[in-house]
């Protein structure tokens, strides 16, 4: 994609962000002014990497088959955890309204193109599904949770460097990924593993373990 240099000053939002971390942003666009043999890479990785997370979810998801008990609970509870994350940080988004970067500030440079004013900033939607994934792969399987925090501090990053974020805003997307998503964990852990114990007896085992079903006891 081509970049460009969008000169769009319009009314702050209700929560000014330029005047939070607005140099900051303005320190990692530059980056991107200046370094565009990158931006192609990072403007795919911003776009297409949320296939990325769906991967090591499946990954984690196949992990938990071979592990059992306390891993596959949280295998069933990412679901419901990712999708609060999202929706909590949903309706933050459209309570605070702030402004893109790209429209609060004359001259941002940004790599994509900035999104439409109704389009708010804060909290980073992509980072927040970013940070909700990674700390739900975390609590299934370590060593994937490992990949996936690294991959959605790069997410967090490119929100940033493409110009549609401050970076305030995936600081805290990521936080309200993480935090509901353990927090979802810890209060519904013990039902996943009573759900677990209940479907491990249907048609569906096969989905939860590898392990053989046990003989039935003769009477």
């Amino acid at each position: 994609m081509t970049p460009s240099v969008l000169a769009l000053p319009g009314p702050l939002s209700a929560f000014d962000g330029p005047s939070f971390d607005g140099d900051w942003y303005t320190e990692v666009t530059d980056l991107a002014r200046r370094n565009t043999w990158a931006n192609g890479a990072v403007d795919a990785y911003t776009t297409y990497g949320v296939l990325l997370f769906g991967v090591l979810l499946a990954a984690a998801w196949w992990s938990a088959r071979h592990t059992g008990g306390r891993a596959m609970a949280a295998t069933l509870c990412a679901p419901v955890t990712i999708a609060a994350a999202l929706a909590v940080n949903a309706a933050l988004k459209s309570v605070v309204a702030e402004a893109r970067p790209c429209r609060a500030l004359p001259h941002a440079f940004t790599v994509e193109p900035c999104p439409a004013a109704s389009d708010y900033s804060f909290p980073s939607n992509h980072s927040a599904m970013a940070g909700a994934v990674a700390m739900a792969v975390l609590l299934i399987n370590w060593r994937l949770g490992v990949l996936a925090a690294a991959a959605a501090l790069l997410m967090a990053a490119s929100r940033v460097y493409v110009g549609v974020h401050y970076p305030h805003d995936v600081i805290i997307g990521l936080a309200i990924g993480t935090t509901v998503v353990l927090a979802g964990y810890a209060a519904l852990r013990n039902i996943a593993l009573r759900l677990l114990d209940t479907l491990t007896r249907t048609p569906l085992r096969p989905l939860l373990t590898t392990t053989a079903p046990a003989p039935a006891v003769a009477s």
